[in-house]
């Protein structure tokens, strides 16, 4: 463990502590503090009340008596002092905990585009940042608190025990110094490998959450992947446990030896003090001071070792959480307001690929779309239809070329500004765990609690009829998963998978004012009825926008103004239907492709119907 990080990582417990909740954590500083003399006191008051006892018949009754009473008092205070201590920490727990809650989500929130969501070291990162709410501040600030009650209560036992014998405080000391010194050496050696455990818990929680997973559990329980799912998590776990118990080996054994150090020394002192006793230099209540401050010490040292073998993995997972509330954000452009779109979008020499261990995706393509006017974009699965989509809307950069928006390009228009800008209903559209309404609302967040918006919306996609019949009506949550908590006795619902991708085109249309429309196969979930309904629909209300339809039922495109044909990153061919149909390249064969299979079809239909009529 690297002492320089950990102290780092202390202090900004510390700090946040303090930011999160001023009072509480005053009041555990001051009672830590005074707590840590306790022990020195208890032990001056034994040692004072024995010696009196002892004198027999010389014995003050009064002073024994305001010797007892004292005893009582300190006993009585440490244990207020504990409670208190006790319900400050409760108290900050709770708000320490939402604070750095609320920094993470609101960090991950501003992270511009997908490439943080889709980067294995961050999300590794990220799991233990989440980590860090629930524990490890508080607990490296209880153990800065426990440094700071161990110097006091050490400090003044060993000034105890020293007026008794300097040499036995001496080895006590030297005892505390080296356990906390092996302790972070070996701190080092499972700060390591609880590193190279975090891709084992990774897939740990992979596995666990797959096998909870609605959407998986059909296919876990048709094709029996459960004895193959569970086979790989026991893996894991078994990876995970061996190397905790590696772990707690290792702590256990430096736990055992400071402990038969500490008893040895314990008991070569307690001779040594009871022959001064019997010599007559030392009195029983001396024995009695002599004990107590050995054993205060010795706990004062087992705490503070016990609590580094913890310590560390807090300032590692706190680190974490550090790192990610501090990601250095991208250098600020000078971005400007993105304008309405009135002559269109240019995408001119693009280059792209997700990684520089990844193949390109884009390889220099070139297209220009006119404001107002209709884009289909055609091609085979990994041609880079979806992953243009992304970049129109700066999720992420282009590597080499530029996407100009009216001319400007699209780096230095502000993200946020472009984006409003555009509605999208994207291939892999969300399922929210959330009413009907909202499902559609957050499309426009402004307008979630506008009904009569959001039922406008659902009527343009065709979806308000089902949405309105459901049991509670737009206010029925859409998942078994989540009841409503306004309306607990309000069960949820699911939708099927063409009535959801309505909802999504909803959720897109409540966006009435986008100049930029994007569609990623926004029927493939229809039957053809509402698949015909539905286009008819976007056809009307996307009048006069700019919009970007890309599906693989070709017949859905072929009123386009312009169809786009991509292969291996390029435009290969584009044009209108008719001229595309002319030219016989690509885009003919998949279509006529497509039109015999329907035609095939259509036939055997024709077919079966006469040989019913015959029959």
């Amino acid at each position: 463990m690297e002492r320089p990080r950990v102290a780092s990582a202390i202090a900004a417990a510390l700090r946040l502590q303090f930011a999160a909740a001023p009072i509480a954590f005053s009041i555990v500083a001051v009672c830590t503090i005074a707590s840590g003399g306790v022990a020195a006191v208890l032990g001056w008051l034994a040692q004072q009340l024995v010696d009196e006892l002892a004198r027999g018949a010389a014995l003050d009754a009064g002073r024994a008596t305001r010797l007892a009473i004292a005893t009582a008092v300190v006993t009585c205070g440490t244990m207020l002092l504990a409670l208190a201590i006790g319900y400050a920490e409760m108290a900050a727990r709770g708000k320490v905990a939402l604070r750095i809650e609320r920094t993470l989500m609101t960090r991950i929130v501003a992270l511009d585009g997908l490439r943080h969501f889709e980067d294995p070291a961050f999300l590794g990162r990220l799991r233990l940042a989440e980590q860090a709410a629930h524990d490890a501040p508080q607990d490296l600030t209880a153990f800065a608190m426990t440094c700071c009650r161990t110097a006091v209560s050490v400090v003044s036992l060993t000034v105890v025990v020293a007026g008794v014998s300097p040499m036995i405080a001496g080895l006590l000391l030297a005892i505390g110094a080296a356990g906390i010194a092996t302790q972070l050496v070996g701190n080092r050696w499972s700060n390591a490998l609880s590193e190279s455990l975090v891709h084992t818990e990774r897939w740990r929680a992979f596995y666990r959450a797959l096998l909870t997973d609605v959407r998986a559990a059909k296919e876990i329980r048709l094709f029996g992947l459960g004895p193959l799912l569970l086979g790989r998590l026991a893996a894991q776990s078994q990876k995970a446990t061996s190397g905790e118990l590696r772990i707690a080996r290792f702590g256990v054994s430096i736990q055992a030896a400071l402990t038969a150090a500490a008893a040895a020394f314990t008991a070569i002192g307690t001779i040594v003090v009871v022959g001064r006793v019997i010599a007559g230099r030392l009195s029983i209540g001396d024995v009695s001071l002599f004990l107590a401050a050995v054993a205060g010490i010795q706990t004062a040292f087992t705490g503070i070792v016990r609590q580094l073998g913890g310590v560390g993995h807090n300032a590692l997972t706190f680190r974490h959480y550090l790192a990610v509330v501090h990601e250095p954000a991208p250098a600020p452009a000078s971005h400007t307001a993105a304008p309405a779109l009135r002559r269109g979008i240019t995408v001119r020499g693009a280059w792209f690929r997700y990684d520089p261990a990844s193949p390109w995706i884009l390889r220099g393509l070139d297209l220009w779309i006119p404001a107002g006017s209709s884009l289909g974009i055609v091609g085979l699965n990994g041609a880079g239809k979806t992953t243009l989509i992304k970049l129109l809307c700066r999720f992420y950069e282009l590597e080499r070329g530029e996407i100009l928006w009216d001319g400007v390009d699209l780096r230095a228009l502000a993200p946020e500004a472009l984006r409003r800008r555009i509605s999208a209903t994207f291939q892999d559209f969300m399922t929210y765990d959330l009413s009907a309404a909202e499902n559609i609302g957050v499309g426009r967040v402004e307008a979630i609690a506008d009904l009569a918006r959001i039922r406008g919306a659902a009527r343009l996609a065709d979806i308000d009829a089902p949405l309105a019949a459901l049991p509670g009506g737009y206010a029925t949550p859409l998942s078994r998963t989540l009841a409503s908590e306004d309306a607990p006795e309000l069960a949820g619902t699911t939708l099927s998978i063409g009535q959801w991708q309505r909802v999504a085109l909803a959720r897109s249309l409540m966006r009435s004012d986008a100049d930029l429309v994007i569609l990623d196969e926004p029927s493939s979930g229809l039957d053809a009825e509402a698949e015909h309904r539905v286009h008819a629909t976007l056809a009307a209300t996307g009048a006069g926008k700019t919009r970007i339809l890309i599906s693989h039922r070709l017949g859905a495109l072929r009123d386009a103004d312009q169809i786009a044909v991509l292969a291996d990153g390029a435009v290969c061919e584009s044009g209108t239907h008719d001229e595309l149909m002319a030219r016989g390249g690509a885009y003919a064969r998949l279509f006529t492709l497509q039109a015999s299979s329907y035609q095939d079809a259509l036939v055997r239909a024709a077919g079966d119907s006469e040989v019913a009529a015959c029959g």
